[in-house]
């Protein structure tokens, strides 16, 4: 995949930028999979006599746990979990496996990802399978995600709702209100760099499509949908260009830093102040804590900032699924284990202890262990702000 540069987007329009780094984002796991068919009739349930055996692919650290958990619980079903390699490396060997008729039984599909691998042929619908019986437990917006007409593509795992991040003591420093729209978050952006020309108040960076993609969902730009009984993908709609045009004008005027995220550079910035906010989802609170260990008990989060004031805008930045591919010889085992994955509290606890993991199962939403307070954000209580965001 091609990535632009800080450089090669000063030289690009903001709507140019919006509608090619999405089609890669959301087409590359398509064009991967050329012309292979990728699917073929699933098969029945096993009935002899020894347990059934699933294989499972995902990258999610802890979720080892509960898959221990569920083959101690369920002796006539064993599953073994495989981590091949995080999103885009797994869904290339997916692509593969497609093409040869290999998948796995079930694997860990990210939401953007999912049409992609619906339109191969490849998914195993759920609803044959008595999944439409857990519908009502999940967060309304990802079952919604998941389904096609009738058809059920997966079980939902967890969702990326986004919020900003900021330096309590960066703006008290600066007298900097907490901005509640875009606008007044452009007007800190101004106010703060003129205070101090070596800080800023975020990072643009070039390469992260999916921190953009969630910003226009915000905005209500929806880029890809239901049309009747297939999806359609819209990249260049209205909001994709105002969300670009907006970070456009902030890099222009040299507002934002234009480094790639992710880098010990810019994990640097973040823990001495030099960044004054990140916008994030939910999971951002780990890599913070985990990467800026000595700005803790500076950072507090607050809801993203809205275009308009007043109104009720959320954007979701990952979440991921659990897909059953058509090729399993167990299609009712493997159901059984996608919905017990995501329902069964002590599986969701053990993916919330170790991965920070945001259930997209409602009741999960209440658990203490996701409205604990977070030292590292001076005691303030995360789960209530994300909780109102992944509604």
């Amino acid at each position: 995949m091609q990535y632009f540069t800080s450089s090669s987007w000063m030289r690009r329009r903001a709507a140019r930028f919006a509608i090619v780094i999405l089609a890669l984002v959301l087409m590359a796991p398509l064009a991967a999979c050329g012309g292979g068919s990728g699917s073929s009739s699933s098969g029945s349930s096993s009935t002899s006599s020894g347990p059934v055996n699933l294989t499972f692919w995902s990258w999610v650290p802890g979720i080892d746990k509960s898959v221990t958990d569920f083959n101690n619980s369920h002796p006539g079903i064993h599953v073994t979990v495989t981590n091949v390699g995080q999103s885009a490396t797994e869904y290339d060997k997916l692509n593969t496996a497609i093409k040869a008729n290999n998948e796995p039984d079930l694997a860990q599909v990210e939401y953007q990802v999912l049409p992609t691998f619906e339109t191969t042929g490849a998914l195993l619908d759920l609803s044959k399978y008595g999944a439409s019986s857990v519908k009502d437990q999940f967060v309304p917006w990802t079952w919604n995600q998941v389904t096609l007409g009738n058809a059920i593509l997966a079980i939902p795992e967890d969702t990326g709702p986004m919020e900003l991040y900021y330096r309590q003591d960066v703006f008290q420093k600066y007298n900097l209100p907490v901005p509640s729209t875009w606008a007044q978050y452009a007007d800190d952006a101004a106010k703060l760099h003129a205070a101090n020309p070596n800080e800023y108040i975020t990072d643009f960076s070039p390469k992260n499509a999916s921190w953009f993609v969630g910003q226009v969902w915000q905005a209500g730009g929806q880029l890809f949908g239901i049309n009747g009984q297939s999806w359609k993908v819209s990249l260049n709609n209205p909001q994709a260009q105002q969300v670009a045009s907006y970070w456009q004008d902030l890099v222009n005027k040299k507002l934002v830093k234009t480094e790639p995220d992710f880098t010990n550079a810019w994990f640097h910035d973040l823990q001495t102040g030099t960044l004054a906010t990140w916008i994030s989802a939910v999971w951002g609170a780990g890599v913070l804590s985990s990467n800026a260990t000595q700005s803790s008990g500076k950072w507090r989060v607050a809801p993203m900032p809205l275009w308009t004031a007043g109104q009720t805008a959320d954007g979701n930045w990952g979440g991921s699924t659990t897909a059953v591919f058509k090729t399993t010889k167990h299609p009712k085992e493997a159901t059984e284990f996608a919905e017990w994955l995501n329902t069964n509290q002590q599986s969701l606890d053990e993916m919330i202890k170790v991965n920070s993991s945001y259930p997209a199962l409602q009741s999960a939403l209440d658990s203490p262990l996701v409205n604990a307070p977070q030292p590292f954000f001076g005691n303030q209580v995360l789960g209530s702000v994300f909780k109102q965001a992944s509604a």
